[in-house]
């Protein structure tokens, strides 16, 4: 059973930065995409980066060259380097998996998620 603990994150004023972090157990980095989602009140959860199964990057173009998402293979950690933070990046984070056909070299359904942690962007 895959397992998923997020951590890093807080307030911060716009044009500043954060780190959160994703702890994983119970899976196999190959045979998995991991990924970050937001969702603010109101509005349908969104994928902001993942990384999938041949080590393949994918931003959403509202965080693309200010967001970076990597992975600690040897720790199974799973990062994201917020910068130049703005206030509609403002919402709930959460760390996701979801299986990696390696068929057909695409992630399935996420459907394995962590608790979310709140990033807030002060204007």
């Amino acid at each position: 059973q895959v397992q998923l603990v997020e951590s890093g994150g807080g307030s911060v004023q716009a044009g500043g930065s954060l780190r959160l972090s994703c702890t994983a157990s119970g899976y196999t980095s190959s045979e998995y995409c991991l990924g970050w989602f937001r969702q603010v009140p109101g509005k349908e959860r969104e994928r902001v980066a993942m990384i999938d199964g041949d080590d393949g990057f994918t931003y959403a173009d509202l965080v693309q060259g200010r967001f970076t998402i990597s992975k600690d293979s040897n720790k199974d950690i799973l990062s994201l380097q917020m910068d130049s933070l703005k206030p509609e990046d403002t919402g709930m984070y959460y760390c996701a998996a979801a299986t990696f056909s390696t068929f057909r070299r695409r992630c399935r359904e996420f459907n394995y998620w962590g608790q979310g942690t709140q990033v807030t962007v002060g204007s």
